[in-house]
């Protein structure tokens, strides 16, 4: 049977977030593709255009195709990267690793991010400082489902946001804002009492109907969030 663009387009994202082809990696050209997928070039054509569109590579005339290094958020908002948040308010960034363990996703996981059971998840805990203090205390599962590269993934130099900014954008988001009351291990972390008022953020993103990531972060006491559109 002859690929269909979707065939090929599906193939070349599987490839994408597989790490089979890595950020800012050439990719083969349509002539190449077509003889790989056993298609008219108009077909490679049509659904390296909606990878274009969808911000997943770059194509340019006479350079090729490539990967993108930061693929280009189509939603309404970007996912900020905390290392640029703190150094736009002139801090030095540093990052921690508090800890990387895979596990079966817990029930209250696969039913906000409907994982069938069964569903593998890393779970990483991050600390992001600024000037040496806390600033953002990172709680993340991550769907190996959808990247299963991500449990051999080194997360001691840089933090899964980063990595999963450079690997697959989101057709979906959902977040939501609340204010909590800081726990034992939280006041530790964030260098507050148990009690404080801290600033929460929960956030899910999915690409194309399959779960990515879900992660709360949280904020010591007196933190602003400023939102531009």
């Amino acid at each position: 049977m002859t690929a269909t663009y979707k065939d090929v387009k599906s193939d070349i994202l599987s490839k994408i977030t597989q790490g089979d082809w890595a950020p800012g990696s050439l990719i083969p050209n349509e002539i190449e593709l077509a003889a790989m997928y056993g298609c008219a070039r108009a077909t490679v054509n049509r659904a390296m255009r909606e990878l274009a569109d969808d911000g997943i590579i770059e194509r340019r005339r006479k350079a090729g195709t490539r990967v993108r290094s930061a693929p280009i958020r189509q939603a309404r908002f970007d996912i900020p990267l905390v290392r640029n948040e703190i150094a736009e308010k002139g801090a030095e960034y540093r990052y921690s690793l508090v800890s990387c363990t895979v596990a079966d996703a817990p029930d209250w996981l696969r039913a906000r991010l409907k994982l069938d059971e069964g569903s593998r998840a890393l779970h990483l805990i991050c600390m992001h400082y600024a000037d040496g203090e806390p600033y953002q205390h990172e709680n993340r599962w991550i769907n190996l489902t959808a990247l299963p590269q991500a449990e051999d993934a080194d997360f001691n130099r840089s933090g899964p946001n980063e990595w999963l900014v450079a690997r697959i954008p989101y057709s979906d988001a959902e977040i939501s804002f609340s204010a909590a009351l800081a726990e034992d291990a939280l006041s530790d972390h964030l260098a507050c009492k148990v009690g404080d008022p801290v600033f929460t953020i929960d956030r899910s993103t999915w690409w194309q109907g399959q779960a990515i990531t879900f992660v709360t972060l949280t904020y010591r006491p007196g933190h602003r969030l400023t939102t531009r559109y």
